[in-house]
Protein backbone atom coordinates (compact mmCIF):
# COMPACT_ATOMS: atom_id res chain seq x y z
CA UNK A 1 0.00 0.00 0.00
CA UNK A 2 1.18 3.48 -1.01
CA UNK A 3 1.10 5.89 1.97
CA UNK A 4 1.43 9.45 0.75
CA UNK A 5 3.15 11.51 3.49
CA UNK A 6 2.24 14.70 4.28
CA UNK A 7 4.61 17.96 4.45
CA UNK A 8 7.31 18.81 7.44
CA UNK A 9 4.85 21.75 8.80
CA UNK A 10 5.99 24.05 11.85
CA UNK A 11 5.38 21.45 14.89
CA UNK A 12 7.22 18.95 13.39
CA UNK A 13 10.19 20.86 11.90
CA UNK A 14 10.53 22.22 15.96
CA UNK A 15 10.72 18.27 16.86
CA UNK A 16 12.81 17.87 13.69
CA UNK A 17 15.53 20.57 15.26
CA UNK A 18 14.91 19.44 18.31
CA UNK A 19 16.80 16.23 17.68
CA UNK A 20 20.08 17.56 16.51
CA UNK A 21 22.81 18.82 18.28
CA UNK A 22 24.33 22.31 17.33
CA UNK A 23 21.35 23.22 15.00
CA UNK A 24 21.20 26.81 15.65
CA UNK A 25 24.04 27.51 17.05
CA UNK A 26 28.32 27.13 17.37
CA UNK A 27 29.98 25.97 20.21
CA UNK A 28 32.76 28.43 18.74
CA UNK A 29 30.88 30.98 17.14
CA UNK A 30 27.34 31.33 18.76
CA UNK A 31 24.68 32.01 17.19
CA UNK A 32 24.56 30.98 12.90
CA UNK A 33 22.20 29.54 10.59
CA UNK A 34 23.74 26.37 9.50
CA UNK A 35 23.94 26.24 5.39
CA UNK A 36 26.83 24.38 5.13
CA UNK A 37 25.24 20.53 5.28
CA UNK A 38 26.79 19.49 2.51
CA UNK A 39 30.27 19.73 4.34
CA UNK A 40 29.27 17.36 6.79
CA UNK A 41 25.56 17.54 8.06
CA UNK A 42 24.53 17.86 11.58
CA UNK A 43 24.67 15.32 14.07
CA UNK A 44 22.01 13.91 15.92
CA UNK A 45 21.74 13.63 19.61
CA UNK A 46 21.33 10.05 19.51
CA UNK A 47 24.62 9.76 17.75
CA UNK A 48 26.51 11.78 20.22
CA UNK A 49 24.80 9.65 22.92
CA UNK A 50 25.63 6.34 21.53
CA UNK A 51 29.44 7.68 20.54
CA UNK A 52 29.61 8.65 23.86
CA UNK A 53 28.43 5.08 25.27
CA UNK A 54 30.60 3.04 22.95
CA UNK A 55 33.61 4.82 23.29
CA UNK A 56 33.84 3.75 27.18
CA UNK A 57 33.47 0.10 26.38
CA UNK A 58 36.54 -1.88 26.72
CA UNK A 59 35.32 -4.98 25.16
CA UNK A 60 35.73 -6.30 21.67
CA UNK A 61 33.68 -8.80 19.47
CA UNK A 62 34.71 -12.52 19.25
CA UNK A 63 35.36 -13.37 23.16
CA UNK A 64 33.48 -15.54 25.52
CA UNK A 65 31.77 -13.00 27.74
CA UNK A 66 28.39 -11.33 27.82
CA UNK A 67 29.86 -8.14 26.39
CA UNK A 68 31.76 -9.32 23.58
CA UNK A 69 28.41 -11.15 22.07
CA UNK A 70 26.04 -8.35 22.79
CA UNK A 71 28.73 -6.23 20.74
CA UNK A 72 28.16 -8.91 17.62
CA UNK A 73 24.38 -8.61 18.09
CA UNK A 74 24.26 -4.70 17.41
CA UNK A 75 26.44 -5.27 14.61
CA UNK A 76 24.22 -7.63 13.13
CA UNK A 77 21.64 -5.40 14.25
CA UNK A 78 22.96 -2.24 12.92
CA UNK A 79 23.63 -4.42 8.98
CA UNK A 80 19.64 -5.26 9.17
CA UNK A 81 19.15 -2.00 9.80
CA UNK A 82 21.35 -0.71 6.75
CA UNK A 83 19.41 -3.25 4.34
CA UNK A 84 16.14 -1.73 5.06
CA UNK A 85 17.31 1.87 4.62
CA UNK A 86 18.82 1.42 1.31
CA UNK A 87 16.55 -1.12 0.28
CA UNK A 88 19.48 -3.55 -0.27
CA UNK A 89 17.96 -7.00 0.52
CA UNK A 90 20.98 -8.80 -1.26
CA UNK A 91 24.53 -8.28 -0.74
CA UNK A 92 26.71 -6.72 2.94
CA UNK A 93 27.43 -4.17 4.26
CA UNK A 94 30.55 -2.68 6.00
CA UNK A 95 32.48 0.03 7.55
CA UNK A 96 35.72 1.07 6.60
CA UNK A 97 37.88 4.54 7.41
CA UNK A 98 35.74 6.75 5.35
CA UNK A 99 33.87 7.33 2.38
CA UNK A 100 37.12 8.30 0.24
CA UNK A 101 39.00 5.27 1.54
CA UNK A 102 35.48 2.88 0.64
CA UNK A 103 35.26 4.00 -2.72
CA UNK A 104 39.35 3.61 -3.28
CA UNK A 105 38.32 0.37 -1.61
CA UNK A 106 35.75 -0.95 -3.97
CA UNK A 107 37.11 0.28 -7.25
CA UNK A 108 40.67 -1.16 -6.55
CA UNK A 109 39.16 -4.25 -5.94
CA UNK A 110 37.37 -4.07 -9.31
CA UNK A 111 40.10 -2.87 -11.36
CA UNK A 112 42.25 -5.44 -10.11
CA UNK A 113 39.54 -8.33 -10.09
CA UNK A 114 38.63 -8.24 -13.87
CA UNK A 115 40.40 -8.63 -17.06
CA UNK A 116 41.68 -5.67 -19.21
CA UNK A 117 39.16 -3.61 -21.19
CA UNK A 118 38.01 -0.22 -19.87
CA UNK A 119 37.16 1.63 -16.50
CA UNK A 120 34.11 4.49 -17.31
CA UNK A 121 32.80 7.59 -15.09
CA UNK A 122 32.06 11.03 -15.67
CA UNK A 123 33.63 14.91 -15.47
CA UNK A 124 31.05 14.91 -12.56
CA UNK A 125 32.61 13.11 -10.02
CA UNK A 126 34.12 13.88 -7.07
CA UNK A 127 38.22 13.01 -7.12
CA UNK A 128 36.68 10.36 -4.96
CA UNK A 129 36.18 7.79 -7.75
CA UNK A 130 37.54 9.52 -10.69
CA UNK A 131 41.29 9.27 -8.36
CA UNK A 132 40.99 6.28 -7.62
CA UNK A 133 39.80 5.01 -10.92
CA UNK A 134 42.68 6.64 -12.34
CA UNK A 135 45.46 5.12 -10.30
CA UNK A 136 43.89 1.94 -10.53
CA UNK A 137 42.91 1.42 -14.20
CA UNK A 138 46.60 2.32 -14.65
CA UNK A 139 48.16 -0.34 -12.47
CA UNK A 140 45.24 -3.08 -14.01
CA UNK A 141 46.28 -2.14 -17.47
CA UNK A 142 43.04 -0.58 -17.93
CA UNK A 143 42.02 2.29 -20.19
CA UNK A 144 40.05 4.94 -18.42
CA UNK A 145 37.19 6.80 -19.86
CA UNK A 146 35.61 10.06 -18.75
CA UNK A 147 32.61 11.22 -20.73
CA UNK A 148 31.74 14.67 -19.95
CA UNK A 149 28.69 16.03 -18.28
CA UNK A 150 26.01 18.93 -19.08
CA UNK A 151 28.09 22.24 -18.22
CA UNK A 152 24.66 23.93 -17.91
CA UNK A 153 22.44 21.06 -16.39
CA UNK A 154 25.51 20.50 -13.96
CA UNK A 155 24.60 16.98 -14.31
CA UNK A 156 25.29 14.16 -16.62
CA UNK A 157 22.85 11.76 -18.62
CA UNK A 158 22.43 7.98 -19.55
CA UNK A 159 23.07 9.76 -22.65
CA UNK A 160 26.66 10.94 -22.21
CA UNK A 161 27.66 7.75 -21.15
CA UNK A 162 25.58 5.40 -23.84
CA UNK A 163 28.34 6.51 -26.15
CA UNK A 164 31.47 5.60 -24.62
CA UNK A 165 29.95 1.94 -23.14
CA UNK A 166 31.71 -0.69 -24.57
CA UNK A 167 31.36 -4.59 -24.37
CA UNK A 168 34.88 -4.61 -22.48
CA UNK A 169 33.71 -2.06 -20.21
CA UNK A 170 34.62 -3.72 -16.69
CA UNK A 171 34.23 -1.21 -14.18
CA UNK A 172 32.02 1.95 -14.12
CA UNK A 173 31.88 4.34 -11.50
CA UNK A 174 28.85 6.97 -10.94
CA UNK A 175 28.04 10.35 -8.60
CA UNK A 176 24.20 10.10 -7.30
CA UNK A 177 24.30 14.10 -6.21
CA UNK A 178 27.29 16.15 -7.36
CA UNK A 179 28.34 18.31 -4.23
CA UNK A 180 29.37 21.48 -6.00
CA UNK A 181 26.22 21.68 -8.23
CA UNK A 182 23.87 20.12 -5.59
CA UNK A 183 22.27 18.48 -8.81
CA UNK A 184 20.90 14.62 -8.60
CA UNK A 185 21.77 11.69 -11.22
CA UNK A 186 19.84 8.76 -12.78
CA UNK A 187 21.89 5.86 -11.26
CA UNK A 188 19.57 3.33 -12.22
CA UNK A 189 19.07 4.81 -16.19
CA UNK A 190 22.55 5.21 -16.39
CA UNK A 191 23.07 1.35 -15.12
CA UNK A 192 20.57 0.43 -17.36
CA UNK A 193 22.52 1.56 -20.22
CA UNK A 194 25.36 0.26 -18.87
CA UNK A 195 24.18 -3.57 -18.57
CA UNK A 196 22.48 -3.00 -22.14
CA UNK A 197 26.16 -3.72 -23.21
CA UNK A 198 28.52 -4.94 -20.67
CA UNK A 199 26.15 -7.09 -18.49
CA UNK A 200 29.04 -7.66 -15.86
CA UNK A 201 30.22 -4.70 -15.59
CA UNK A 202 31.14 -3.84 -11.87
CA UNK A 203 28.83 -0.78 -11.32
CA UNK A 204 30.37 1.84 -7.84
CA UNK A 205 28.00 4.23 -6.67
CA UNK A 206 29.17 7.35 -5.02
CA UNK A 207 26.01 8.42 -2.92
CA UNK A 208 28.27 10.62 -0.74
CA UNK A 209 26.18 13.88 -1.22
CA UNK A 210 23.30 12.01 -1.93
CA UNK A 211 22.27 9.81 1.14
CA UNK A 212 21.19 12.95 3.41
CA UNK A 213 18.21 13.66 1.12
CA UNK A 214 16.88 10.31 1.81
CA UNK A 215 14.91 7.96 -1.26
CA UNK A 216 17.64 5.28 -1.18
CA UNK A 217 17.11 2.23 -3.03
CA UNK A 218 19.53 0.25 -3.96
CA UNK A 219 17.71 -2.80 -5.30
CA UNK A 220 16.34 -0.34 -8.04
CA UNK A 221 19.55 0.35 -9.37
CA UNK A 222 21.31 -3.10 -10.58
CA UNK A 223 24.75 -1.43 -9.34
CA UNK A 224 27.25 -3.58 -7.45
CA UNK A 225 29.19 -0.92 -5.07
CA UNK A 226 27.36 1.73 -3.00
CA UNK A 227 28.93 4.12 -0.81
CA UNK A 228 28.47 6.81 1.93
CA UNK A 229 30.10 8.96 4.70
CA UNK A 230 28.20 9.01 7.55
CA UNK A 231 29.18 12.50 8.87
CA UNK A 232 27.06 13.77 5.78
CA UNK A 233 23.65 11.67 6.95
CA UNK A 234 23.45 13.08 10.31
CA UNK A 235 25.65 10.24 12.20
CA UNK A 236 29.27 11.03 12.66
CA UNK A 237 33.08 11.21 11.27
CA UNK A 238 35.43 8.79 12.18
CA UNK A 239 33.80 5.83 9.52
CA UNK A 240 32.79 5.10 6.15
CA UNK A 241 30.05 2.44 4.77
CA UNK A 242 30.13 0.50 2.04
CA UNK A 243 27.42 -2.19 0.94
CA UNK A 244 28.79 -4.29 -2.21
CA UNK A 245 26.52 -6.94 -3.92
CA UNK A 246 27.47 -10.82 -4.60
CA UNK A 247 29.15 -9.87 -7.94
CA UNK A 248 31.46 -7.45 -6.37
CA UNK A 249 31.53 -9.90 -3.64
CA UNK A 250 32.83 -12.39 -5.51
CA UNK A 251 35.87 -10.77 -6.63
CA UNK A 252 39.44 -11.56 -4.91
CA UNK A 253 39.57 -8.50 -2.71
CA UNK A 254 42.35 -8.10 0.43
CA UNK A 255 41.41 -9.73 3.99
CA UNK A 256 43.67 -11.41 6.21
CA UNK A 257 44.97 -15.11 5.15
CA UNK A 258 42.37 -17.90 6.26
CA UNK A 259 40.18 -15.22 7.62
CA UNK A 260 36.54 -16.73 7.68
CA UNK A 261 33.78 -15.38 5.70
CA UNK A 262 35.41 -13.64 2.56
CA UNK A 263 35.38 -9.87 4.95
CA UNK A 264 35.88 -6.38 4.08
CA UNK A 265 36.58 -5.27 7.32
CA UNK A 266 40.36 -4.45 8.33
CA UNK A 267 40.96 -5.01 11.74
CA UNK A 268 38.27 -4.89 14.82
CA UNK A 269 35.31 -3.16 14.02
CA UNK A 270 33.79 0.18 15.84
CA UNK A 271 30.79 -1.68 17.19
CA UNK A 272 30.12 2.43 17.80
CA UNK A 273 29.94 3.53 13.81
CA UNK A 274 27.72 0.36 13.10
CA UNK A 275 25.33 1.43 16.36
CA UNK A 276 25.50 5.06 15.55
CA UNK A 277 23.90 4.16 11.90
CA UNK A 278 21.11 2.36 13.68
CA UNK A 279 20.30 5.61 15.35
CA UNK A 280 20.13 7.37 12.35
CA UNK A 281 17.56 4.94 10.91
CA UNK A 282 15.56 4.98 14.14
CA UNK A 283 15.23 8.86 12.97
CA UNK A 284 13.95 8.45 9.65
CA UNK A 285 11.44 5.57 10.74
CA UNK A 286 11.05 8.33 13.32
CA UNK A 287 9.82 10.83 10.74
CA UNK A 288 8.13 8.58 8.62
CA UNK A 289 6.02 7.68 11.00
CA UNK A 290 5.18 11.73 11.83
CA UNK A 291 4.57 12.14 8.39
CA UNK A 292 2.83 9.20 7.22
CA UNK A 293 0.50 6.44 8.45
CA UNK A 294 2.78 3.54 7.00
CA UNK A 295 2.61 0.56 9.17
CA UNK A 296 5.60 -1.11 7.33
CA UNK A 297 9.31 0.50 8.36
CA UNK A 298 10.37 0.33 4.69
CA UNK A 299 7.61 2.49 4.08
CA UNK A 300 7.91 4.81 6.47
CA UNK A 301 11.61 5.42 5.74
CA UNK A 302 10.71 5.85 2.29
CA UNK A 303 7.88 8.32 3.02
CA UNK A 304 10.62 10.28 5.42
CA UNK A 305 12.72 10.42 2.19
CA UNK A 306 9.75 11.84 0.40
CA UNK A 307 9.05 14.23 3.13
CA UNK A 308 12.40 15.42 2.79
CA UNK A 309 12.77 16.16 -0.67
CA UNK A 310 9.77 17.67 -0.58
CA UNK A 311 10.89 19.90 2.04
CA UNK A 312 13.65 20.80 0.66
CA UNK A 313 12.42 21.64 -2.48
CA UNK A 314 10.27 24.38 -0.89
CA UNK A 315 13.74 25.83 0.52
CA UNK A 316 15.17 25.85 -2.49
CA UNK A 317 12.85 27.46 -4.48
CA UNK A 318 12.52 30.28 -1.79
CA UNK A 319 15.77 30.58 -1.80
CA UNK A 320 15.80 31.37 -5.65
CA UNK A 321 12.51 32.81 -6.15
CA UNK A 322 11.90 34.69 -2.45
CA UNK A 323 9.85 34.65 0.58
CA UNK A 324 7.60 36.81 1.92
CA UNK A 325 8.97 40.57 1.28
CA UNK A 326 12.50 38.73 0.50
CA UNK A 327 13.73 38.79 -3.29
CA UNK A 328 15.22 35.58 -4.47
CA UNK A 329 18.53 35.07 -5.55
CA UNK A 330 17.05 35.04 -9.59
CA UNK A 331 16.08 38.55 -9.04
CA UNK A 332 19.48 39.45 -7.90
CA UNK A 333 20.96 40.83 -11.25
CA UNK A 334 24.29 40.51 -9.50
CA UNK A 335 24.23 36.67 -8.97
CA UNK A 336 24.73 33.46 -11.17
CA UNK A 337 22.84 29.86 -10.08
CA UNK A 338 25.04 26.99 -10.96
CA UNK A 339 22.93 24.85 -12.88
CA UNK A 340 20.10 27.44 -13.69
CA UNK A 341 17.62 28.90 -12.03
CA UNK A 342 14.46 25.75 -11.95
CA UNK A 343 16.69 22.65 -12.23
CA UNK A 344 14.23 19.53 -10.86
CA UNK A 345 17.56 17.88 -10.06
CA UNK A 346 18.39 19.64 -7.35
CA UNK A 347 18.84 18.46 -4.21
CA UNK A 348 19.14 21.28 -1.18
CA UNK A 349 21.81 22.75 -2.73
CA UNK A 350 22.61 26.25 -4.14
CA UNK A 351 25.72 27.43 -5.55
CA UNK A 352 25.98 31.30 -6.44
CA UNK A 353 28.57 33.41 -7.85
CA UNK A 354 28.34 37.21 -7.45
CA UNK A 355 29.50 39.71 -10.06
CA UNK A 356 32.37 41.77 -8.37
CA UNK A 357 33.06 40.20 -5.58
CA UNK A 358 35.25 37.03 -4.83
CA UNK A 359 33.60 34.28 -3.69
CA UNK A 360 35.55 33.97 -0.45
CA UNK A 361 34.51 37.58 0.67
CA UNK A 362 31.14 36.77 0.23
CA UNK A 363 31.07 33.67 2.19
CA UNK A 364 33.17 35.88 4.97
CA UNK A 365 30.04 38.63 4.57
CA UNK A 366 27.39 36.06 5.02
CA UNK A 367 29.77 35.02 7.96
CA UNK A 368 29.29 38.14 9.72
CA UNK A 369 25.39 38.31 9.17
CA UNK A 370 24.97 35.04 11.28
CA UNK A 371 25.31 32.84 7.51
CA UNK A 372 27.24 29.73 7.66
CA UNK A 373 27.88 28.75 4.17
CA UNK A 374 31.04 27.52 2.42
CA UNK A 375 33.91 28.42 -1.03
CA UNK A 376 34.45 26.01 -3.39
CA UNK A 377 37.63 26.45 -5.35
CA UNK A 378 38.53 25.65 -8.94
CA UNK A 379 40.63 22.94 -7.24
CA UNK A 380 41.40 19.32 -7.38
CA UNK A 381 38.10 19.07 -5.51
CA UNK A 382 35.60 21.52 -7.74
CA UNK A 383 37.28 22.64 -10.67
CA UNK A 384 35.84 19.94 -12.86
CA UNK A 385 32.80 21.64 -12.38
CA UNK A 386 33.20 25.50 -12.17
CA UNK A 387 36.34 25.84 -14.76
CA UNK A 388 34.57 24.40 -17.88
CA UNK A 389 32.08 27.88 -16.25
CA UNK A 390 34.75 30.23 -15.86
CA UNK A 391 34.46 30.32 -12.62
CA UNK A 392 37.40 30.44 -10.13
CA UNK A 393 35.44 29.81 -7.01
CA UNK A 394 32.02 29.99 -6.08
CA UNK A 395 29.82 30.32 -2.92
CA UNK A 396 28.13 26.85 -2.03
CA UNK A 397 24.60 26.94 -0.05
CA UNK A 398 23.68 23.50 1.08
CA UNK A 399 20.48 23.04 3.00
CA UNK A 400 19.04 20.07 4.68
CA UNK A 401 15.55 19.16 5.76
CA UNK A 402 15.43 20.65 9.26
CA UNK A 403 16.63 24.13 7.99
CA UNK A 404 13.65 26.49 7.83
CA UNK A 405 11.52 29.01 5.49
CA UNK A 406 12.70 31.74 8.42
CA UNK A 407 16.84 31.01 7.67
CA UNK A 408 16.27 31.08 4.20
CA UNK A 409 14.50 35.07 4.50
CA UNK A 410 17.83 35.52 6.97
CA UNK A 411 20.21 34.60 4.14
CA UNK A 412 17.86 36.48 1.71
CA UNK A 413 17.99 39.36 3.71
CA UNK A 414 22.11 39.34 3.99
CA UNK A 415 22.72 38.49 0.39
CA UNK A 416 20.40 41.71 -0.66
CA UNK A 417 22.70 43.73 1.56
CA UNK A 418 25.29 42.50 0.42
CA UNK A 419 25.02 42.65 -3.63
CA UNK A 420 23.56 46.19 -2.95
CA UNK A 421 27.18 47.58 -1.56
CA UNK A 422 28.73 46.14 -4.44
CA UNK A 423 26.51 47.83 -7.21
Amino acid sequence: MTHHPHSIDADLLAQIRSRFAHVDTCPFEGERVFFENAGGALTLNSVVETSAKFAAIPDNQGRDNPAAHALVAIIEKAKADMAVFFNAPEGRFFVGESGTELLFRLIRSACLGTEGGQVLGSTLEHPATRSAARHWSEVAGKSHVLVAHDDATGTVEPQHYAAAITPDTRVATILHTSPVSGMGVDVAAIAAEIRKVAAECIIIVDGIQHAAHGRLDIASYDVDGYVVSPYKVFSRHGYGLAWVSDRLNALKHEHLIDAPGNPWEFGTRDTGSYATFSDVVDYFDWLGGAVSAATDRRERIVAAGEAIHAHEAALTHAMIHGTGNNKGLADMPEVTIVGGVDNPRREGLVTIAVAGMDAPDVVTELRKRGIRTHTRKADHYSANILAPLGMSAAVRVSMCHYNSEAEVAKFLQAMREITEAVR
